[in-house]
């Protein structure tokens, strides 16, 4: 056998990954299907299986195998695979099967209570269970940052963005904090003036379906491959093979659900042009949950808010929820690039947006770091919503601090994902229109080759081969530049 250390390894991970297959399909039926019922035994299970793969990376033979690889003649390729399995290798070693079975338990238990406790707007219940969740996250950090020299935050932010600091992320966010301000009310101002037409409802949930399950078929989502459902926090889960991605509805508003299936397919694409041969492995999955926003953004806001699309859509629009002028494709894009802060982060528009995410990285560094507690967060929330979007929050939980189901199972450093995924979906997007100067004239005309087949070469067939930092240089031509973002904004709204 060629390098047999090295394909011991990939034995060891194959078999995690069936693992991994199914926690993440028990793991999407728990969020859509399960009854309530089920929620305690299914968290048992769904623990048991978190130590059946910690077992497998824990285990001496796979130490000894990635040990003993590294000496093998290995091709570039499983060069990048070994050094994959090996981050992944750490990061569990790193942590006691005591601590992995009372994160996976204690995340359970406070996402199933959180949905009801959202809807009554119960913090005080809330509580009950996520202070659990929060000294388990700090017992990790701590332990994760004791081996790697970084702080207890970044030591949880690396599980999600390899490489970034929260040092880079202060910089980066502060720049935006000092001109987004400006920006929103310039375009609120210029706003003022210009018409729109309100989409009349009701909107009846089966044909909303219709019509989202249309768009996805324009966005090449694979339906052999993949389901679309309903959850109360809109995701996409499950595995390359079986991708599934959910929604939520509400029959007096049609806009949230439309482009939350846009933003949802955007994940799913990537997860299904990821390269099928490697889907077992590390280096075939997912680069980071930043390159992964990046792909939900470039469908959403790149494309999905842009007026060629929606020139594009709006006969589906019209043939599903029927003719009104709210559906014409100007007022379509009227809509979709109106700029009002709100309570909620997932309904934000493209401008406010990037203050729901700092404000939350900025609550979940301190609260991670000591220097809040859980108890805390409300008056945080609070004063950071006043100050960054002018809207007041006091006594309103259900639509401030308990809105996101992230820190409801320990998944810390997550948030800032979501405004790198803006950024590095709108260098996309730049590198895409430089060489093809005609791009919105062909989305207008449903030719959306020009984007797939750019994401597909330089961002989906990639995987992880490269590291983030490699792999936007390669795509792009550069490395992570902010200016890119602030330019679309400032383009598409002013």
């Amino acid at each position: 056998m060629t390098n047999p250390a090295y394909q011991a390894a990939v034995a060891a991970f194959t078999r995690l990954y069936r693992y991994q297959h199914l926690a993440a399909i028990a793991g999407w039926d728990q969020a859509a299907m399960m009854p309530p019922g089920g929620n305690a035994a299914r968290g048992a299970a769904m623990a048991e299986l978190q130590l059946l793969m910690h077992g497998l990376l824990t285990a001496p033979a796979l130490q000894q195998a990635l040990q003993a690889a590294a000496q093998e003649s290995l091709s570039d390729a499983e060069r990048a695979s070994l050094r994959e399995m090996k981050r992944v290798w750490q990061s569990a070693n790193l942590l006691p099967a005591r601590l992995v079975e009372a994160k996976s338990l204690a995340g359970s238990r406070c996402e199933h209570a959180w949905r009801e406790q959202r809807k009554a707007g119960d913090w005080q219940g809330f509580l009950s269970n996520f202070r659990e969740v929060v000294q388990l996250a700090r017992e990790e950090a701590q332990l994760l940052a004791e081996a790697s020299g970084k702080s207890r935050y970044d030591a949880l932010l690396d599980k999600y963005e390899p490489g970034m600091s929260s040092t880079e992320l202060e910089r980066i966010f502060g720049d935006v904090k000092g001109w987004l301000p400006g920006l929103i009310r310039q375009v609120m101002d210029k706003q003022a003036g210009e018409t729109l037409v309100a989409a009349q409802g009701p909107f009846a949930v089966a044909q909303q379906r219709a019509l989202g399950v249309e768009i996805m078929g324009l966005l090449g989502f694979d339906f052999d491959a993949g389901r679309l459902d309903v959850s109360v926090h809109p995701f996409c889960g499950g595995v390359a093979e079986d991708v599934r991605i959910t929604t939520r509805y509400r029959d007096d508003d049609f806009m949230q659900s439309m482009m939350g299936i846009v933003h949802e397919t955007g994940h799913a694409r990537y997860e299904q042009r990821l390269p099928r041969e490697l889907a077992h492995l590390p280096v075939g999955q997912a680069r980071s949950m930043g390159i992964h926003e990046s792909q939900s953004l470039s469908f959403e806001m790149q494309l999905g808010r842009s007026p060629a699309f929606l020139s594009l859509i709006a006969p589906m629009v019209k043939k599903h929820l029927g003719e009104q002028p709210a559906f014409d494709a100007a007022n379509l894009a009227r809509m979709y690039s109106r700029v009002r802060p709100g309570f909620i982060r997932v309904d934000a528009d493209e401008l406010t947006y990037p203050a729901h995410v700092i404000l939350r990285f900025e609550i979940e560094r301190a609260l991670i770091e000591g220097e809040i507690e859980a108890e805390d967060i409300p008056a945080l929330w609070d004063e950071k919503m006043q100050a960054y979007l002018g809207v007041d929050t006091r006594g309103n939980y259900r639509d401030g601090c308990l809105q996101d189901i992230h820190w409801t199972d320990g998944s810390f450093g997550y948030f800032p994902s979501y405004t790198l995924g803006a950024m590095y979906a709108a260098q996309y997007f730049a590198a895409i229109r430089r060489s093809v100067p005609d791009l919105d004239a062909r989305i207008a005309a449903g030719d959306l080759a020009p984007v797939m087949d750019w994401l597909d070469a330089n961002i989906w067939s990639q995987a992880s081969r490269w590291e983030t930092g490699e792999l936007v240089q390669r795509a792009t031509g550069e490395a992570l530049n902010p200016a890119h973002f602030r330019a679309h904004l400032e383009a598409r709204y002013l």
